[in-house]
């Protein structure tokens, strides 16, 4: 476990190969502390993506990132995540009614919630027992049109009044993250702004660090 009050949090592109994929995961997950990986797979024009792909993406990719200690999350599906043996879920506002996951899942695996700029979802889903709630999209992001808008004070907000962990997600990058470790985010929800980045997802993963750690002491 690193130090910091502040730890990455990442999310697989929506599309890519896993076996060629796998070695790039590799390295961007020695490259710094990972909290947990979320496999979100999309379809074509944002479809659902094939059952089958989920548990072949997840086949290869589950053991490397558990091998390391790092939590392995299934997006949408928290019935593969039981299927497959993953860590947990995430589910969405339109996804599965929070109940219904942990039925599926059991009291120990771990389940977070989408909940958008809203403190009342959040507020609710973490009355239900969800493990973590997420907020954004705080910056434009590539990876999928974001629903609303988050400020950083939501962060803040959250983190003042309740223990209950949050993550902030959308658009996020090394040269965007500072302000929303200083507002207050347990985690930070990184996809493009790792597998994108130009010097390479390591490099981006040693520069998220680094900006956890020094921001999380000023806070």
């Amino acid at each position: 476990m690193s130090e910091q009050s502040c730890r990455l949090y990442l999310i697989t592109p929506p599309r890519f190969e896993p076996g060629a994929f796998a070695d790039t995961l590799k390295a961007a997950l020695d490259a710094g502390d990972v909290a947990c990986l979320q496999l979100r797979l999309k379809g074509e024009n944002e479809a659902p993506p094939d059952a089958d792909a989920i548990r072949r993406a997840a086949e290869i990719l589950m053991p490397l990132v558990q091998a390391r200690d790092i939590a392995f999350l299934i997006n949408d599906r928290p019935d593969l995540a039981a299927e497959l043996g993953a860590d947990g879920a995430h589910i969405g506002q339109t996804d599965m009614a929070y109940a219904q996951a942990r039925k599926i899942l059991g009291p120990d695996r771990i389940i977070g919630v989408t909940c958008h700029a809203s403190r009342h979802l959040a507020m609710e889903a973490g009355e239900a027992g969800a493990d973590y709630v997420a907020f954004g999209a705080f910056y434009k992001t590539d990876t999928k049109e974001p629903i609303s808008k988050a400020e950083p004070e939501i962060l803040t907000w959250w983190s003042e009044l309740f223990e209950l962990p949050c993550v902030a997600i959308g658009g996020i990058t090394p040269e965007n993250a500072a302000p929303l470790v200083r507002a207050g985010a347990d985690f930070l929800a990184v996809s493009s702004g790792v597998w994108s980045h130009e010097g390479g997802p390591a490099a981006a993963v040693r520069a998220l660090n680094r900006i956890m750690i020094e921001e999380s002491t000023g806070r």
